[in-house]
């Protein structure tokens, strides 16, 4: 890849390892409840054991903590892959492709994320599709103009 078009997939991969960098700082934080309903929705979300079936047994904030993993699982893999794969020296083709399967499961990640969160997941999904959609167009220009 040239480096115009590298710039922004090197952007994009930093921003999915500082995404998930940050978002692994949220296990270290331990809200304390404000007010009396709060402490009564986080006693019940730590204690309160859903039945899931076949003996499966967990609460709100076990839920709440694999899909907070699996999120920073999923930024941690695709920035190291995308990195792996860019110091590889791949063909234009399939980079473009690499960078257009990213574009589209992070255009999901941001779409879910705009509904179901708050703001700062918000941002740094949308800046990841962006970046991820400018390095795709470039790419393209570059295969055009081979």
């Amino acid at each position: 890849m040239t480096k115009t078009h590298s710039f922004w997939l090197k952007t994009a991969i930093a921003l999915q390892i500082v995404t998930g960098i940050f978002h692994l700082l949220s296990f270290i934080n331990n809200p304390e409840p404000k007010n009396e309903s709060e402490k009564q929705l986080f006693d019940l979300m730590t204690n309160y054991k859903f039945d899931l079936g076949s003996g499966f047994h967990r609460s709100m904030e076990d839920l709440m903590n694999s899909f907070s993993i699996a999120f920073t699982l999923f930024l941690f893999f695709s920035g190291i892959l995308n990195l792996f794969l860019l110091r590889n020296d791949l063909p234009q083709k399939t980079m473009k492709g690499v960078i257009m399967i990213n574009f589209f499961a992070y255009l999901i990640c941001f779409i879910a994320m705009s509904i179901l969160t708050f703001l700062p997941p918000i941002i740094c999904t949308g800046l990841i599709v962006v970046m991820l959609l400018i390095a795709y167009l470039r790419t393209n220009t570059a295969i055009a103009n081979d």
